[in-house]
């Protein structure tokens, strides 16, 4: 018995039959421009019933959405940075890869600060950056100096004591375990779980 070979279409060939068959053409023209018979055509077009599918996203190197999942040394993984009001309830939520350091990931998140009185932060956030930043906007920041700066900066350990309920808000998230072990590798599907587990928690019949 005689098999006939199975003819593969690329993707930017797929993208092309896709482009010429909204336009009207046949698949019989179609194919000609291809030099293949219109069989291989239809096995394009058909299994959609003749509607294009959407693009689908692929991974940051290929220009698609970045899933945020970064190398550490406990493995691959992910971190989320936090903005919490004065009782510990998640107001700036921001994902990223888990090996970008914690004073560069504040600045995905300063923009949105709101005009607070004290910013209190461990020492990861320990930046002459930050404290200018936060200098300028008149916030009095309460952030533990890092072991290597020359001239440490003072700050309360009283009020630093307050930081706990941060720590609180990411152990009630982390009783979710789709959030936990993470799940989901698209960063937006991930990220929309964070944000529902956050308003059950914390907002809804607050």
């Amino acid at each position: 018995m005689k098999y006939r070979r199975r003819i593969y279409y690329s993707a930017a060939q797929r993208a092309e039959i896709w482009d010429r068959w909204q336009r009207g053409e046949s698949m019989n023209s179609i194919g000609r421009v291809f030099d293949r018979q219109s069989s291989s055509v239809f096995s394009v077009i058909s299994p959609t019933g003749g509607i294009r599918p959407p693009d689908r996203l692929q991974s940051g190197k290929t220009g698609g959405a970045p899933r945020r999942i970064g190398r550490t040394k406990g493995g691959l993984n992910s971190k989320l940075h936090a903005l919490c009001d004065g009782i510990g309830r998640p107001l700036v939520l921001c994902l990223s890869e888990g090996q970008l350091s914690d004073h560069i990931g504040v600045k995905l998140i300063y923009p949105a600060m709101s005009n607070a009185k004290v910013l209190i932060g461990h020492k990861g956030y320990d930046s002459d950056e930050l404290r200018d930043a936060l200098n300028a906007r008149k916030i009095k920041a309460c952030i533990p100096p890092r072991s290597n700066r020359t001239a440490p900066r003072s700050y309360s350990k009283s009020l630093y004591k307050q930081r706990h309920k941060v720590e609180n808000m990411f152990a009630k998230l982390k009783d979710w375990r789709r959030i936990a072990t993470r799940h989901d590798r698209c960063a937006h599907t991930f990220m929309s779980a964070i944000c529902i587990a956050a308003t059950v928690i914390f907002w809804i019949n607050q």
